[in-house]
């Protein structure tokens, strides 16, 4: 049986300041979500692979601990939690960001890539979230905020590896979130589209070896207009994070947030085509029960 790793103030009224848990704090969305989540007030927790590479993105601030986390790994979620319980005595808010981005065409993506994108994007979340529920059970509230994207609402071509990830994650986290609110606990699922992190950057994205003649041409015109796209794109990550702190501050915050002008565009798409879709055939797909007669 696992240890259950128990906020020292269940009632939570431990500073006045709501305790921010941020994973992937070291670069991007991560970085910016830690800064105006300090800027606002709170404490924050910013974890990543490498500590000092996170205390020098976020810098010093006197109610900012930086941890050491690979959330593929659940022993080092464990102890990320713990000591976020040891310095501030619970958890407010759990930011589920860590991710990578694994890109090419499905016959090209090797298999162990493929696990890799799952591992680190779907089951690094659902590590981290293991390890935090206890204490926020206890507290009877909390707040679990995942990162998603508009990859987890309509998929494509180049996506087949991330998509899967976030696909997971929507539905793990929406399927979480009823069995977690008796207790408090409420959920958002944040659905960003192209925002300027540096999830195409190289230290972020990897693409598959060109290796069957069939792809290639698609393949080169792909990544190039990918890579053309790295610090272009439109969205404002700070202007994010400051929405997110809005969000948390809500009574009742939304299931779903479409983060970005564009996201906003995938949801109403994705709308209407899922109902052509089932207006297709309705009248087939509506008898395909048993005949009582």
């Amino acid at each position: 049986m696992t240890e259950q790793i128990l906020p020292t103030n269940p009632n939570n009224s431990r500073t006045g300041k709501k305790v921010w848990f941020i994973t992937g704090a070291g670069r991007g969305l991560g970085t910016d979500i830690a800064k105006a989540a300090l800027a606002a007030g709170h404490a924050v927790v910013a974890t990543g692979r490498n500590p000092e590479k996170v205390a020098q993105a976020v810098g010093d601030h006197e109610d900012l601990l930086t941890v050491q986390l690979d959330v593929t790994n659940p022993t080092d979620a464990a102890a990320a939690i713990q000591a976020a319980v040891d310095r501030f005595g619970g958890i407010d808010v759990l930011v589920n960001n860590a991710g990578n981005f694994y890109a090419g065409f499905f016959e090209e993506i090797s298999p162990q890539d493929f696990r890799t994108q799952i591992e680190t994007t779907m089951f690094g979340s659902m590590n981290v979230t293991r390890a935090a529920l206890p204490v926020l059970r206890a507290q009877r509230s909390g707040l679990l905020v995942t990162v998603s994207s508009t990859a987890g609402i309509a998929g494509g071509e180049f996506l087949t590896a991330y998509a899967a990830s976030k696909f997971g994650v929507e539905g793990w986290a929406e399927s979480l979130a009823p069995e977690i609110a008796p207790f408090g606990i409420r959920s958002i699922i944040v659905e960003p589209g192209f925002f300027r992190t540096e999830l195409l950057t190289p230290e972020s994205t990897s693409y598959a070896n060109s290796t069957i003649e069939d792809y290639a041409e698609r393949t080169e015109q792909t990544v190039k207009a990918w890579k053309g796209m790295d610090g272009q794109q439109g969205g404002d990550p700070a202007k994010l994070a400051d929405a997110l702190i809005q969000l948390a501050e809500l009574a009742e915050p939304p299931l779903r947030f479409a983060a970005g002008a564009d996201a906003v565009g995938t949801f109403e798409t994705r709308a209407k085509l899922l109902q052509e879709q089932a207006d297709a055939h309705r009248e087939l797909s509506s008898n395909l029960a048993f005949s009582d007669s």
